[in-house]
C-alpha cells in the first residue's frame, strides 16, 4: 500500500502524500508520453521537469518552428528530445492519438492547446482510444486537514452524467485509488442531503450507484450515498447525523452529482483549503494528463506520476 491509512481522528495531520508518491515512482521505469502542443513556458517546463524526475521520456507533438521559439525564449534547450512536427494545435492532437493507437507512446499530456481540441481528437468515432468505459477525470487532492488522498470526480469532463457514466465514472476512480495503493477505496456519492429524496435526482441516482456496487457492477470499493459532503468527510458529521456506514466520515473518493458541483469543490479546497491538486483522465486506452492553464509545474509532475502509476499497472494486468 503507497500510503498509511490512519482514523479520521488524524485528520489535521497533513502527510504530504505526494512527495511519497514521487518518491514511489523512483522505482519505476519511465513511460513514454506524447506531450500535445506545450507551445507555452509552463507546460514545455512540466514535460521536462516530468522528465528529469524519471517519470517521463517526453515525445514532443507540435510545430516545430513555434515549439523552438518558445524553448529559446524560455532559455530551454530541446537537445535530445524527441520531436514530432505537426503544423497546428489540432493536428498536433490529432496526430498524438495516432502514437497512442500505433503503441509509439504510453500516455498522453495536454499542453497549451484547449481541452476540446485534444479530447475531440481522443473521442473522435476511429480514433482507436475509446473503450466501453465513459472516459472521465479524477482529481487527485492532498489536503492538509485531511488524513489521506482525497480523490474527486468528475469535475471536468461530464456536464451532467446519467446513471450509467457515473457507474463509469466511479469505477475509472477506484481503478486510480488501486492504482495508488488503496487496497479498498470507500466511495461517497454525494448529495445535498443523506436520504434519499424524489425532489432531489441526485440522491436517487447515489442509492442505484450503492446497489450496483452490491450486485457486482461497481467492483472494488465499498460505495455508500447519498451523502452531503460533511458525512463524507466528518466521522463527527456523520455520528451527529446518526449514519452508520463504512464509508461516512473516511471517504477516499468523492462522486460528485454533477460537473458544476465537483469543479466548485475541487476548487474550494485549492484555493481555500491549501490542497495541492494533480488528476488524470481515464476511460480511454491510454491515460490523459489535463492540466489547467493555471496550473503550474508541481501539478504537472505529479499528474505525469499518476499517470506513471496507472500505465504500469495497466500493463501489469494484461
Amino acid at each position: 500500500m503507497l500510503f498509511n491509512r490512519t482514523g479520521a481522528s488524524d485528520a489535521h495531520v497533513c502527510r504530504a502524500f505526494f512527495d511519497e508518491l514521487l518518491e514511489r515512482c523512483r522505482a519505476l521505469p519511465p513511460i513514454r508520453m506524447g506531450v500535445v502542443h506545450p507551445c507555452d513556458p509552463v507546460s514545455l517546463k512540466g514535460a521536462l521537469a516530468a522528465r528529469d524526475a524519471g517519470l517521463v521520456t517526453p515525445v514532443i507533438v507540435a510545430p516545430r518552428a513555434k515549439i523552438a521559439s518558445v524553448a529559446a525564449a524560455a532559455g530551454i534547450s530541446l537537445d535530445d528530445l524527441d520531436l514530432v512536427d505537426a503544423p497546428h494545435s489540432h493536428a498536433a492532437a490529432a496526430r498524438a492519438v495516432e502514437l497512442v493507437r500505433g503503441g509509439e507512446v504510453d500516455a498522453l499530456m495536454k499542453g497549451s492547446l484547449h481541452t476540446d481540441e485534444l479530447m475531440g481528437a481522443v473521442v473522435r468515432e476511429g480514433s482507436g482510444l475509446r473503450t466501453e468505459r465513459r472516459i472521465s477525470h479524477v482529481f487527485v487532492l492532498d489536503v492538509p486537514s485531511y488524513c489521506k488522498p482525497l480523490l474527486v470526480t468528475d469535475a471536468a469532463i461530464n456536464i451532467a452524467p446519467t446513471l450509467a457514466a457515473k457507474r463509469d465514472i466511479a469505477q475509472n476512480a477506484i481503478d486510480l485509488a488501486h492504482a495508488l495503493g488503496i487496497a479498498r477505496p470507500k466511495l461517497a456519492a454525494l448529495s445535498a442531503v443523506e436520504t434519499v429524496d424524489a425532489a432531489i435526482p441526485s440522491t436517487i441516482d447515489a442509492a442505484a450507484l450503492c446497489k450496483m456496487a452490491d450486485r457486482g457492477q461497481i467492483t472494488g470499493a465499498d460505495v455508500d450515498g447519498p451523502l452531503a459532503f460533511d458525512n463524507a468527510i466528518s466521522l463527527e458529521a456523520a455520528k451527529t447525523k446518526g449514519i452508520t456506514s463504512s464509508v461516512a466520515g473516511d471517504a477516499d473518493i468523492l462522486l460528485a452529482p454533477d460537473l458544476e458541483a465537483g469543479n466548485i469543490l475541487a476548487k474550494q479546497l485549492v484555493y481555500l483549503a491549501g490542497a495541492e491538486d494533480a488528476g488524470l483522465v481515464l476511460g480511454a486506452r491510454a491515460p490523459i494528463v489535463l492540466t489547467s492553464r493555471a496550473d503550474g509545474v508541481r501539478a504537472r509532475v505529479v499528474s505525469c506520476a499518476l499517470a506513471q502509476l496507472f500505465a504500469h499497472r495497466t500493463l501489469e494486468a494484461v
